[in-house]
């Protein structure tokens, strides 16, 4: 037979203080372990809502990144000529686009200098790309030194301000606009005309990094692939945009997790030392107690049951206390370097109901780790020396 849910309960309360510190070990574990994780995945979730399901960026084969491919104006019509493309008229909604790397200085507090991704685009490429849109000012007008700047792009960089001047390469650059992407990814660019910007970093008009291509539908997407890369006179690869984006996402997650991981796991060493220690001085304390039940009918099953219960109990509080503290953080927006573009990416913290409930179960783990030794210990006591004692 159990020992009553009351039992333990009140043993709790009654030890409050060794079993306060215990709470907070693990309440302290718990949190950083929930912290990491919600910046891992508001790192990847930025990243991967730069896609729409009918977008497919075309590179050249082989290429990691964007960086690291080239296309030529050729390409880039053959491109447009292929089949599945959405139209608007006779134009195809295609943005071929360059990239480049600038360093710019990062308004106070942080203040020093970071990287920015510059991308130079096509005049269509807010019908490409339509969670985009201008919230602020106007959109660049081709041909000249204009720029439209991500909403978190404007409030981490100086001078990129609506109406600044901002010097971008040998150029002088003026912001005309303010755009809002969602909380994607390109909310940390800048953008700019991709033949002015080739041009201000002479670089041939005619060469493009990648394009980026609406579909008439997301199912498409096979067929458009087959279409382009068997084309004999391409060499590319075509990824739908969010496979590129969570490609992109996979380095600094993981590094993220990892040591996130190794962060909470020392904590929580720490933490199930803690309840080692709760349990064990219980157990001490005791022990008269612990024989009393044992003659009277409970087994040792019950005792251990009930140890490792109230180890629970404890682990419970301290789960969720840990939880409650991080919730704040939901939604704060900091930022780190893309070890793919090597450009400044600023991102939210994200607490979602899973990571929760990962944090909850990290607990309870805690919770038998640190109870079960003791129970072990209380339910080997032996009950004839210890009633003699009484």
């Amino acid at each position: 037979m159990p020992l009553p849910i009351v039992y333990n309960i009140r043993s709790v309360r009654e030890r409050w203080t060794s079993s306060l510190v215990a709470i907070v070990g693990i309440a302290g574990a718990v949190g950083v372990f929930v912290a990491m994780l919600a910046l891992a995945r508001g790192f990847q979730a930025t990243l991967v809502s730069s896609g729409q399901p009918d977008n497919v960026i075309v590179e050249q084969a082989g290429a990691d990144t964007e960086m690291t491919s080239t296309l030529d104006l050729d390409a880039v019509h053959a491109i447009e000529n292929a089949p599945y493309i959405k139209r608007q008229g006779p134009n195809a909604l295609i943005s071929p686009e360059v990239v480049v790397v600038a360093n710019l200085q990062l308004r106070e507090p942080q203040g020093g200098d970071a990287n920015v991704e510059v991308r130079g685009v096509a005049t269509r490429v807010l019908s490409v790309r339509d969670n985009v849109h201008v919230v602020q000012g106007r959109f660049f007008t081709p041909g000249l030194y204009e720029i439209v700047v991500g909403k978190h792009a404007t409030l981490a960089y100086a001078g990129l301000e609506l109406g600044g001047t901002v010097r971008i390469g040998p150029g002088s650059w003026k912001v005309v606009g303010i755009f809002d992407s969602g909380g994607s990814a390109f909310d940390s660019e800048v953008w700019a005309d991709s033949n002015v910007l080739n041009a201000n970093y002479q670089r041939p008009n005619n060469v493009f990094q990648s394009v980026t291509v609406k579909l008439g539908s997301a199912s498409d997407f096979e067929a458009f692939q087959r279409a382009v890369t068997h084309n004999p006179h391409l060499q590319v690869q075509a990824l739908r945009e969010r496979e590129y984006y969570a490609n992109q996402s996979r380095t600094v997650t993981t590094l993220i997790t990892v040591l996130g991981g190794l962060v909470a796991l020392v904590m929580g060493l720490g933490a199930i030392l803690a309840a080692l220690n709760t349990m064990y001085a219980s157990v001490s304390e005791r022990s008269r107690e612990i024989a009393v039940l044992r003659a009277i009918g409970f087994g040792s099953g019950s005792i251990v049951l009930s140890f490792v219960s109230e180890s629970l109990w404890i682990a419970l509080v301290g789960g969720v206390a840990g939880c409650l503290a991080v919730l704040p953080i939901n939604g704060i927006t900091t930022g780190t370097m893309n070890w793919q573009t090597f450009a400044h990416l600023s991102f939210a913290f994200r607490i979602t109901a899973d990571l929760l409930g990962l944090g909850l179960l990290f607990a309870l783990v805690m919770g038998v780790v640190g109870g079960l030794p003791p129970a072990i210990r209380a339910a080997r006591a032996n009950v004839a020396t210890t009633l003699r004692a009484l």
